[in-house]
């Protein structure tokens, strides 16, 4: 139920017909994860607060600079040096009240990604790097959550929602990581250009949990702001996610986990029953590995062919994480033993 004050917070929006009191009942009862809270971040986090969605979180590591004030305008010249994912959650206070407003003060990795997310029920990724784009995406479709995204360099923006009801998720539009980086940083950016994107990624939120209008569901979005062109193209989904995988993240079935001196005694002792998977990407791979086969933990739904019946199979990643979600989408289809190195590659060595 809304609140007195809230209905007349809210009313300007609660007159629309495709919103109404229930759809404003929607946004108060809706979670949502805003990754990044920086250009992107905050006109996403600043008009969600304002539009009355109920829970917000919020994860960033970064500390305000000075650099940041041209597009960040959230923060102001007081909060330099103090941490935005804490200065975020005052400001978005003292604008509601009435919300409730988590703060991660923590760069967002495997280690915690799958705790994180599954506390929210739409995730939206405001981050500036394509490692992070990649862990979020990737935990989103295991989780079967859907995600907002948006991105910016220059004078041009992009904006898309994946994995939403079936449809195309980010690696369908990026199957692999570019060779380069480059981010605001080196290629610098216009500041009006993330309150833009910004603003088309919260109202691609709204629409979402309210269940109205045309939504970017599998499709790109792009805008130039120099030129004011903008383009959408629908994207194609070619790598489908098995409804048993996402059912069994959703049950969150107890995993068993294996230190490394039990991996090496079952390697010594019978190397033959042991099948070794890194589900790291290939890049990871390449660099440093423990031995076995390499199977990204997204492509591991398409590759179950390769695993043979009957083995102890042992999944394993950097910190113990990815293996533990690879483990949960084999166990409910496999024949067979599944486990997952505890600690992962930060504490093991070649076996």
């Amino acid at each position: 139920m809304l609140a007195k004050e809230e209905i007349g917070r809210y009313n300007r929006q609660m007159i629309l017909p495709e919103i109404g009191l229930l759809g404003q009942q929607k946004l108060k009862a809706a979670r949502v994860l805003v990754i990044g809270a920086g250009g992107l971040g905050c006109p996403v986090l600043q008009y969600l607060a304002a539009a009355g969605i109920g829970e917000i979180g919020i994860v960033d590591d970064d500390l305000v600079a000075l650099s940041n004030l041209h597009r960040q305008i959230l923060y102001h010249m007081a909060d330099i040096g103090k941490p935005k994912a804490t200065i975020a959650k005052e400001k978005l206070l003292q604008l509601n009240p009435q919300l409730s407003v988590n703060s991660f003060n923590e760069r967002f990795t495997d280690t915690r990604a799958t705790e994180i997310c599954q506390q929210y029920d739409l995730v939206i990724d405001c981050s500036d790097n394509f490692d992070t784009r990649y862990l979020v995406n990737d935990t989103c479709v295991a989780l079967g959550k859907t995600l907002v995204f948006g991105s910016i360099l220059k004078f041009e923006g992009q904006i898309a929602v994946f994995n939403h009801q079936g449809c195309a998720n980010y690696r369908n539009l990026y199957p692999e990581p570019p060779t380069e980086n480059i981010s605001c940083i080196e290629g610098g950016v216009i500041g009006i250009l993330p309150g833009l994107i910004g603003l088309y990624m919260a109202n691609e939120t709204i629409k979402l949990i309210c269940g109205i209008g045309e939504t970017l569901a599998g499709k790109l979005m792009t805008v130039d702001a120099l030129n004011n062109t903008h383009y959408v193209f629908q994207i194609k989904r070619e790598k489908p996610v098995e409804k048993p995988v996402v059912q069994a993240l959703k049950n969150s079935i107890s995993i068993k986990e294996i230190d490394q001196q039990t991996l090496s005694l079952w390697i010594s002792e019978s190397a033959e029953t042991v099948f070794l998977i890194d589900v790291r990407e290939d890049y990871e791979h390449e660099e440093h590995h423990i031995g076995g086969i390499n199977i990204s933990l997204y492509n591991l739904a398409e590759s179950v062919a390769l695993i043979p019946e009957n083995k102890k199979v042992v999944f394993y990643c950097q910190t113990g994480q990815r293996s533990q979600m690879a483990a949960q989408l084999l166990l409910p289809i496999y024949v067979g033993e599944v486990y997952s190195l505890k600690g992962g590659l930060s504490t093991a060595r070649k076996i």
